[in-house]
């Protein structure tokens, strides 16, 4: 059956690869973007489509449909440090007043809500791998803590509306994904360092880079994102998506310069304040849950990225 859906953050890296995906399975898309880090060549392609239609609007801005929506996919937020401290203040209303007024959307439209949450609200974990029950570590004063302290009370802001509307919600926690349409200057690890190797520059590592990341390609994670959405109404979440295997930083570095051949030489420099120093998810809930489980492999998500960012 055809639903009419709204993403918000649609433009972005993971909403536009999430409008592309729900297209091709014969959905309805609305992508609602205000395109700070989102772009408009991201979803070009998809405008011929006539199930789908775009809208330019910020989310901390009341937004109004006379169209039935059926469900909403909250992914609109900067997600990278360059982008979410440009304007602290921003990314806070974002995660709070941006957040009610889509729970109220979707509560007038009688919609499935799922939010986009972050690995971020772990803050620098004190336990690894780290599961759904873990209350984090994070310093709510401190420059991360506008997004980290903003997803987590978008958190909050849903359960809420789960317990006093009993708004159907879904919860997911998001961990480090990368593929094409990455933003160039977002500041991510991966982005960085293909950039800097095919241009033969330094990769640049912030610590000694024994910091560890998992990387989950973006097909694997819409593919997670879709089902949690269309799992049991019973089933709110919060539930990890991402992917178990860990790697150093510097291990990512000196696979990217090989897959790369570049002549890049690794430089290190300090450690931003408040940088975790392990993220790895615990996927046992979503592979309990939702069948679902990574399926690319690093290398093989790593070339399709390094073919995109040598063709723009």
């Amino acid at each position: 059956m055809k639903k009419t859906i709204l993403v918000t953050g649609g433009a972005g890296f993971i909403g536009s690869h999430l409008c592309e995906k729900l297209l091709s399975m014969g959905q309805k898309v609305i992508c609602l973007d205000n395109v700070f880090t989102g772009s408009k060549e991201n979803i070009q392609h998809l405008f011929s489509n006539p199930n789908f239609s775009f809208v330019e609007h910020d989310i901390i801005n009341s937004f109004f449909s006379d169209t039935k929506i059926d469900q909403i996919y909250n992914l609109a937020c900067p997600a990278s440090p360059v982008h979410y401290q440009v304007n602290a203040i921003r990314t806070i209303k974002a995660n709070t007043l941006g957040v009610i007024n889509m729970l109220g959307l979707a509560k007038k439209q009688g919609a499935r809500i799922l939010q986009a949450s972050t690995s971020e609200v772990y803050g620098d974990p004190m336990e690894h791998p780290q599961k759904e029950s873990y209350r984090g570590n994070v310093n709510t004063i401190g420059p991360r803590a506008c997004y980290d302290e903003g997803k987590r009370v978008a958190e909050t802001l849903f359960f809420d509306y789960h317990r006093k509307w009993g708004l159907e919600i879904k919860v997911v926690r998001i961990f480090n994904t990368f593929g094409p349409k990455m933003a160039e200057n977002d500041g991510r690890v991966v982005s960085n360092f293909i950039i800097q190797a095919i241009n033969n520059k330094p990769i640049t590592i912030y610590g000694r880079g024994n910091q560890t990341r998992s990387f989950c390609y973006v097909s694997d994670l819409v593919d997670g994102l879709i089902k949690m959405m269309n799992s049991t109404k019973t089933f709110t979440g919060p539930v990890n998506l991402g992917n178990p295997v860990e790697f150093t930083v510097k291990q990512l570095a000196e696979k990217i310069i090989k897959m790369t051949v570049s002549k890049s030489k690794i430089v290190y420099k300090q450690l931003p304040i408040d940088d975790p120093r392990k993220r790895n998810p615990d996927v046992t809930l979503a592979k309990k849950i939702l069948k679902w489980q990574p399926k690319v492999k690093l290398e093989d998500g790593l070339k399709k990225t390094i073919e995109y960012f040598k063709s723009i």
